[in-house]
């Protein structure tokens, strides 16, 4: 059985389709990182599939029960880290644990679950004081407290340092060695790269590509990726090089290319001629970021002929 299975799904507010035909599919323990432009219909989907919203046409099951009306029977089996909200501002974060862990049958220990998302320090200081990445992580705590079968993490690093940002995925791996199935949705297209086992990008409520983070970067678009200093004469490049350099966000660039030692040489050469430095060199493969811009860029020119 699968962990998740969506057909034909349809969800409209009014005139708007936000999901339109969805179909897609989540192993029992799989990681999927379900990714898109704001206003692609991610929410919606989510929504359907945690039971908060009912399907307009199609059919969605998550551990084999219908979520809208099994829930009874499913919502002590799935965790929900929402990005904002459901927590209450003058409790303390042992509090809020200890509260959650009473709705679940076997629930984690509140104080160990406490102390692996770093809050044991935090402990008297009430949620309305918190700071943003500290109310995170104990959304993060409040969704693995029933020891769920599936999860559902809604940008479950925003607002954290690199060390807590790193803990988050330590506590997502160990969700998939646990056989845990997890619905990763994020705007940082490098989380999503080294914490899913499969990435499903969609655009107007409809699947535009699917696979795994390493099918999806090894396609057919091969590129260069380096990094120097920002701002960088790309025309100039470009034109040393015989292939197109791109900037797409300060001091990354991109080569349009296969790798190959010459051009690796040729690289090396005009940054040396024009006193430039070297970052880092990754060749070979596009990032999953630049998959995302030409998919969703070209999804939006098909709409645009449609």
């Amino acid at each position: 059985m699968a962990g998740i299975e969506v057909t034909g799904l349809v969800k409209r507010y009014g005139d708007l389709v936000a999901v339109d035909g969805l179909t897609l599919s989540v192993a029992r323990g799989e990681t999927l990182a379900l990714l898109g432009p704001n206003g692609a219909g991610k929410t919606s989907t989510v929504e359907c599939l945690e039971g908060y919203r009912q399907p307009d046409a199609g059919q969605v099951r998550v551990l084999g029960l219908d979520p809208h009306a099994d829930a009874a029977l499913l919502r002590p089996r799935m965790g929900l880290m929402l990005q904002e909200g459901g927590l209450y501002p003058t409790a303390h974060p042992r509090e809020v644990l200890q509260l959650y862990a009473r709705f679940y049958a076997a629930p984690l220990d509140p104080d160990v679950l406490l102390e692996r998302v770093d809050l044991t320090r935090s402990d008297r200081t009430r949620v309305r004081d918190l700071s943003g990445g500290q109310r995170q992580r104990l959304s993060l705590a409040l969704a693995l407290i029933g020891r769920p079968e599936v999860v559902f993490l809604d940008e479950p690093t925003a607002g954290l340092d690199p060390a807590a940002r790193r803990t988050t995925w330590d506590l997502v791996g160990e969700l998939r060695a646990d056989g845990v199935t997890v619905v990763l949705t994020t705007h940082l297209l490098d989380e999503a790269e080294v914490l899913a086992d499969r990435v499903a990008i969609i655009d107007r409520g409809r699947l535009i590509a699917e696979g795994t983070p390493d099918e999806l970067t090894h396609g057919e678009h091969p590129e260069i990726l380096f990094t120097a200093r920002p701002g960088l004469d790309t025309a100039d490049l470009s034109e040393a090089l015989h292939l197109p350099v791109h900037e797409p966000r300060p001091g990354h660039y991109t080569i349009e290319a296969e790798n190959s030692p010459p051009l690796v040489l040729a690289l090396a050469t005009w940054l040396a001629g024009h006193d430039e430095k070297l970052g880092e060199l990754q060749a070979g493969k596009r990032s999953l970021e630049a998959v995302f811009l030409r998919l969703t860029a070209e999804e939006a020119v098909s709409r645009d002929q449609r």
